[in-house]
């Protein structure tokens, strides 16, 4: 009898853990949607774009509030990038609702990106200009 509460107990708490991930403020969204659209943007290869670093630093930055907090969310997008593909992360920089997000918006850019590589790269690497993630060369 013991063990199987025990053993319940064990079960509720792994089911609860997805509701206790804390959910992203509108500034992390909005930084993180930027970040994985200007990230796609690049690994599908659309000609003319490369990274802007610092541009992307600040942005997140303005968005979030300081530089560590804007360097906290591209090493989180990063920790969920490398758990995705199965590579060792810094379990401490993991959080789960940034990888969620992050994979949701990847799906959204990248089918667009492959429907209509064209118009989706030009929207989407325009938008990541706006926003200082990407520059063009």
């Amino acid at each position: 009898m013991r063990l199987k509460l025990s053993a319940v107990a064990f079960l509720a708490l792994i089911a609860s853990a997805p509701a206790q991930a804390a959910a992203l403020s509108e500034a992390e969204a909005t930084f993180l949607d930027q970040l994985v659209t200007a990230s796609v943007v690049l690994e599908q290869r659309c000609d003319g774009y490369e990274v802007d670093g610092t541009g992307g630093v600040q942005r997140g930055a303005r968005l979030l509030g300081s530089p560590e907090a804007a360097m906290a969310m591209i090493d989180a997008y990063a920790a969920a990038i490398k758990a995705r593909d199965g590579e060792s992360y810094d379990p401490g920089k993991f959080r789960p609702e940034v990888s969620d997000a992050a994979a949701k918006t990847f799906r959204r850019v990248r089918t667009a990106l492959i429907r209509d590589p064209e118009r989706a790269c030009a929207d989407y690497g325009n938008a990541g200009v706006d926003s200082g993630l990407l520059r063009r060369y």
